[in-house]
């Protein structure tokens, strides 16, 4: 087998054995601790630009399939694991995850002390990373990740560039894609939604002119900084239809009411986090991906805190105290993970029906 290194930017040299696509990229590493959904996280647009650690030991193993695609094209920029399954045993199998890999052109490492790389990257933060093959000049290469400037359109790479409908003859939505996950769109049609799917950079007046019953913020990649013409869009919005954001969409609509954000030193990237829902003590693991957290620093009247993570006390979800809209920073879709929240989208759709009630008796 070829070898492949994994060269971080503090100067940490790994080499391993190489997998997927046969070509070298830079990235920022992060690490995901779900011990399942490989595939959903892999085309989990909210990696773009990323390169994924898996900290589970053995990934692969059911292959690829059909219905666990989160986007048909991923934009991560890579995967690290300790060992690859080179045979998928699983009924819904239809290629193997080298084979995907190859598809996309996304290379891979194996072979990897991954618990000695998350354990550097829990101590010094995320940080710039290159996936590169042995025979490559090492000091070269060392130099060129220290230079390489990562992008910040991480949104309008991965939004789509047209609007497009999810067909059903129940509440009209409108979701504003910063980087969508497929499962919301599954989840909107379970409860047979009638969906516009639109670009992120949608104006207000142009979203209230499709005269949806509501509006949903997608999750997506990136900093939320990098898209500050999306809030004008949100404040043009609240209070005149029912709001209901996910992930960046929770902080894009925090910051649109007044909230910071900040970048977290590693994130939470997994399946196993437990949120508090503080008016009644409901306790949620949950499904997230995020680099990014609001901040409780200055925080705007106009929202209310509902829920926080159990471990480092984060912001996990607010309410606007006047207009009927809320968010969450955990994915409430789950896929992959637990469907403890899934319960939030059904409070969305009742939402709506009190707010046509109300505006129908006025």
């Amino acid at each position: 087998m070829e070898k492949r290194l994994l060269i971080l930017e503090d100067g940490t040299v790994f080499e391993g054995e190489a997998f997927g696509a046969d070509i070298d990229v830079t990235g920022e590493i992060v690490f995901n601790t779900g011990m399942t959904g490989y595939q959903e996280s892999l085309t989990d647009q909210s990696y773009n630009g990323q390169i994924l650690t898996f900290t589970y030991p053995l990934i692969g193993n059911y292959g690829i399939n059909r219905d666990d695609y989160e986007s048909i094209n991923p934009t991560c920029k890579g995967i690290v694991v300790y060992e690859w399954a080179r045979r998928a045993s699983n009924w819904r199998n239809q290629m193997t995850l080298d084979e995907f890999l190859k598809a996309k052109k996304i290379p891979g490492i194996a072979g990897i002390d991954t618990r000695a790389l998350t354990k550097i990257i829990r101590q010094h933060g995320t940080m710039k990373a290159t996936l590169a093959n042995v025979g490559d000049q090492m000091v070269h290469l060392q130099d060129q990740l220290k230079a390489t400037v990562l992008p910040t359109d991480n949104i309008k790479q991965v939004s789509t560039k047209t609007p497009y409908p999810a067909p059903g003859s129940g509440r009209n939505i409108v979701l504003v894609d910063f980087g969508l996950k497929h499962s919301i769109l599954r989840e909107l049609a379970a409860r047979n939604c009638n969906v516009t799917v639109v670009p992120y950079d949608t104006s207000a007046a142009d979203i209230l002119h499709l005269h949806p019953d509501g509006v949903m913020l997608s999750n997506g990649p990136g900093n939320p900084d990098d898209v500050p013409q999306v809030l004008e869009m949100i404040r043009g919005i609240q209070g005149k239809i029912p709001l209901f954001g996910i992930c960046m969409g929770h902080q894009l609509f925090s910051k649109a009411n007044g909230a910071q954000t900040y970048k977290m030193k590693f994130g939470h990237r997994g399946f196993n986090h437990a949120v508090r829902e503080i008016a009644t003590g409901r306790i949620d693991f949950t499904s997230q991906n995020h680099g990014y957290a609001v901040s409780r620093e200055n925080f705007p009247n106009e929202l209310m805190v509902t829920h926080e993570e159990i471990n480092d006390k984060s912001i996990e979800g607010v309410r606007h105290r006047f207009f009927p809209a809320f968010s969450v920073q955990f994915h409430p879709d789950a896929a992959p993970g637990p469907h403890d929240a899934s319960y939030l989208f059904d409070e969305f759709m009742e939402m709506i029906d009190a707010f046509q009630l109300e505006k129908a008796s006025k």
